[in-house]
């Protein structure tokens, strides 16, 4: 034991054992632990220190269980039975153990996962390496915080199966998707289905770093524009404060004639006659006056200052008629049955709308058909 004996004295030891003072013990054990981590030593000597490491996982003051913790966080140095003591410490001794010690096991880790905080999930999902069995248990039952850790992780094992685990769980969570999609490998079906879920700049990412195929991409890129269109209308439908929202999208580029048109034939004419009050510059109550003209200027008049597409000037009169024509027939204006009606009279009209805009308003017309039996009842 002559180079463990160098390096900790008879004095360190017997500071460590029967000092009073909290901050002396854990001085003694911060420089025992320093000392021995540095040592070259035999078996003989290991077994001594493990006698030490031991007395200290046993100490009453917490700060001196820390010491140890934080000292010989990534050392081979701590028997196991010490490093599972540890982990079941209070969080500011555990913490450092369960993040780095080799001593754990997977079956121990797992067994943190499973039964430890949050704080104690992300810890073993920020370890330099993480098994796959582990990752399975990550992915299956930890928490959002954790998940995200454990796939920004790249020394972090995840298989195929586990990552579609997390996007079943945290799909709706742009930092999970952000945090996997810029892993350095990723399984193509998990590739797929982050490009559906991500951002327009982490889609640009997954796209150009991960193997997508061209047509792939088209197909997801076009599903992305066709959601966000969807969610448009949608929220147009439920907005309080639709000058507030029409404003909000002609200052991103998104209150386009093709949107207009789509919330038209939908029955929104609210929402027409704020986004062309807002495309024209001009006060709402006077864009709503020139929409409901019954004459053949007032609504081509609003239009043109509005910037639009001439070409499409035809299917927003036709839309507007239409409109007109079911409030005087007595139709109440709200809801999803009137929307549908709206939506199939609409059509019936051949409005002259351009292709695209008219297979989205027929896919429309077909996912909907129970509000207008439901009317009918």
């Amino acid at each position: 034991m002559t180079a463990l004996r160098s390096r900790l004295t008879e004095a360190d030891v017997r500071r460590l054992v029967k000092s009073t003072d909290e901050d002396e013990r854990a001085a003694a054990a911060h420089k025992l632990c320093r000392n021995m981590e540095q040592a070259e030593l035999s078996q003989e000597d290991r077994d001594a220190a493990h006698k030490i490491l031991r007395l200290m996982a046993q100490d009453a003051a917490e700060l001196v269980r820390r010491a140890m913790a934080v000292t010989l966080k990534a050392s081979d140095l701590i028997p196991h039975d010490v490093a599972r003591r540890l982990a079941s410490d209070v969080d500011s001794v555990a913490l450092p153990i369960i993040g780095f010690s080799p001593a754990f096991t997977d079956e121990d880790l797992i067994e943190i996962v499973r039964s430890g905080s949050a704080v104690r999930q992300v810890a073993v999902a920020a370890r330099p390496f993480v098994s796959r069995d582990v990752s399975d248990v990550v992915a299956e039952v930890a928490c959002g915080e954790a998940v995200r850790t454990l796939a920004a992780n790249d020394n972090a094992d995840v298989s195929e199966r586990a990552l579609n685990r997390l996007v079943d769980r945290f799909g709706d969570s742009p930092e999970l998707v952000a945090a996997m999609a810029y892993r350095q490998a990723l399984p193509l079906s998990v590739t797929e289905r982050l490009v559906e879920l991500a951002s327009e700049a982490v889609r640009e990412h997954l796209v150009s770093r991960h193997a997508v195929a061209p047509e792939t991409a088209i197909r997801l890129a076009a599903h992305a524009r066709e959601r966000a269109t969807v969610d448009l209308i949608e929220q147009a439908e439920t907005e309080p404060d639709l000058a507030t929202f029409c404003a909000r999208l002609n200052a991103r580029k998104a209150l386009t004639a093709s949107v207009l048109l789509r919330g038209l034939a939908r029955g929104q004419i609210a929402f027409l006659e704020h986004g062309l009050a807002e495309l024209a510059g001009t006060p709402h109550s006077r864009a709503a006056l020139m929409v409901h003209d019954a004459g053949p200027l007032g609504l081509k008049a609003i239009y043109d200052r509005a910037g639009l597409p001439p070409r499409l000037f035809a299917a927003f009169r036709a839309g507007v008629d239409t409109f007109r024509g079911m409030q005087a027939e007595g139709h109440d204006t709200t809801g999803e049955a009137f929307r549908q009606r709206m939506l199939e009279r609409f059509l019936t009209q051949r409005p002259g709308a351009p292709r695209e805009d008219l297979a989205w308003l027929m896919e429309r017309l077909d996912q909907a058909p129970e509000a207008l039996h439901a009317e009918a009842a």
